[in-house]
């Protein structure tokens, strides 16, 4: 591709827009983070308007690939896995990353849902007690049955290096590495209780930080910070 992707998606957040960030960045894939430039916020609206383009994104992140605009996080993810040697080449293998890429999407929204339970139109403050109540549930349930699902899926894996899908890095392996480092950032005290049970997947995340295109993205001034407007928010009260 001549001319550099176009990320779509909200300036001063991580959120579901790192997850492509961070393929793009191990690819080496040229591209534009729209709205942190200048005019980008109407350029991203425009993304958004189906009187302005042919396949408008519900919301953000969206792509625009030469002259394909490609919305949902996951759907971005395959397109760019494919054409990036970030999946596996058979069929089997790109539906099995793209069946785990879901099941991210899956804990994602759970995490999103621990400090905004009851609406997302409503503050935090507006629902702590329903957030309190939600978060001791995702920390206790569902964050360790996420985690030990992903530790059986690389231990199980029969390819070596680690890897949960085949034998060598794929987009899967970058967004395991996201997950968590967003749920150290947003549950630090429950991540130290449970990571020792999940050895294959901390050392997937080390070997993906370690990484030259990784290590040098998260050097920069291009890997924007967790903040409590993202998806892992870090409220201490929901960290039991």
């Amino acid at each position: 591709m001549t001319t550099p992707y176009q990320l779509y998606y909200w300036d001063g957040l991580q959120g579901r827009g790192e997850f492509v960030r961070l393929a793009l960045e191990e690819a080496g894939a040229p591209y534009v983070d729209v709205a942190r430039h200048k005019g980008g916020m109407p350029k991203l609206k425009a993304s958004l308007d189906g009187d302005k383009v042919d396949h408008p994104s519900f919301a953000p992140p969206a792509l625009l690939a030469g002259d394909m605009l490609i919305g949902q996080t996951t759907n971005i993810l395959m397109f760019l896995g494919a054409k990036h040697g970030l999946a596996p080449r058979s069929q089997q293998g790109r539906l099995w990353a793209n069946q785990l890429q879901l099941t991210i999407a899956d804990i994602v929204a759970e995490a999103h849902d621990t400090h905004h339970p009851v609406s997302t139109n409503l503050y935090y403050e507006d629902q702590k007690k329903e957030a309190k109540a939600r978060a001791r549930d995702f920390r206790e349930q569902r964050i360790p049955k996420f985690l030990d699902y992903f530790e059986g899926v690389i231990q199980r894996n029969r390819a070596r290096g680690g890897y949960a899908v085949g034998a060598r890095l794929s987009y899967v392996d970058l967004s395991l590495f996201q997950l968590i480092e967003g749920l150290r950032y947003a549950f630090p005290k429950t991540m130290a209780r449970l990571e020792p049970s999940c050895p294959g997947l901390i050392a997937l995340r080390d070997k993906v930080a370690a990484r030259p295109n990784i290590a040098a993205y998260l050097n920069s001034k291009r890997r924007i910070p967790f903040n409590e407007s993202g998806i892992f928010r870090r409220y201490p009260e929901l960290d039991g």
